[in-house]
């Protein structure tokens, strides 16, 4: 069963945080909430969320500083920009940081649930735009767009449309590891509650035999105790020119 999407919802305006989830949850939204710069930052690197709605004003810091870190360590993530009127350096500043959208207060709700969803449309596309994942160190490459893995021995291993799902997803957040939970959500398009996690340890094994990445000792494909599955440091992520 498809998982309903999750919005984190950054605001310390008591009234309009709970207005905004409300307002969410009754459009079917999981919602998470932090109400200060800090918890905004640990909520967003921490919890598996489809959306940020990001207000600029906040204490113990700025939005623009959240949005800098959020992009840091989650690029793909889709951010949308809350601000008051007259704000238009800081809306620049967050558009030129890699917010995808923003929302002037006071707002409509069904504006705002509009953009919300035309954001989430457009976020499933943003990381097909990486078509190769190249590892130099043991020459050899990922080739997206083809679905295979290549050596430079001449050697071809085809690859199955979920893993490329997978690597794909992988090489769109190359800077932190990525929980079994949300490749499931993501990747497979499942809820994790009550689900099989081993799907994803099954398919890394596979993905390393293939790769010829030692499974006892691997160098391509890690993993991190705890947290999940990421690429090595060395990986070279290839993106097409626009």
């Amino acid at each position: 069963m498809a998982s309903a999407q999750r919005v984190l919802v950054i605001e310390d305006d008591a009234a309009i945080r709970r207005g905004l989830v409300d307002a969410l949850r009754f459009e079917s939204y999981h919602v998470f909430e932090a109400a200060t710069a800090k918890d905004g930052v640990e909520s967003a690197l921490s919890v598996d969320c489809d959306l940020i709605l990001l207000d600029l004003r906040l204490p113990g810091g700025d939005g623009l500083s959240v949005l800098k870190q959020v992009r840091a360590s989650k690029p793909t993530l889709p951010v949308i920009i809350l601000t008051a009127r007259g704000d238009e350096a800081d809306r620049i500043a967050g558009l030129r940081l890699g917010a995808d959208d923003y929302v002037v207060k006071p707002f409509s709700v069904k504006e705002l649930m509009a953009r919300i969803a035309a954001v989430l449309r457009r976020s499933p596309a943003r990381p097909l735009d990486i078509t190769r994942i190249a590892f130099p160190d043991v020459k050899m490459e990922v080739d997206l767009l083809r679905r295979e893995l290549r050596f430079d021995s001449g050697s071809r291993a085809e690859l199955s449309e979920t893993e490329v799902d997978f690597l794909r997803y992988l090489a769109a957040n190359p800077s932190r590891a990525i929980s079994r939970d949300e490749l499931l959500r993501h990747v497979w398009h499942i809820e994790p509650r009550g689900s099989d996690t081993r799907t994803v340890d099954m398919h890394v094994a596979r993905l390393r035999e293939k790769m010829c990445d030692n499974g006892a000792e691997p160098r391509l494909l890690l993993t991190v105790r705890g947290k999940g599955y990421m690429f090595s440091a060395n990986a070279v992520i290839v993106q097409s020119r626009p």
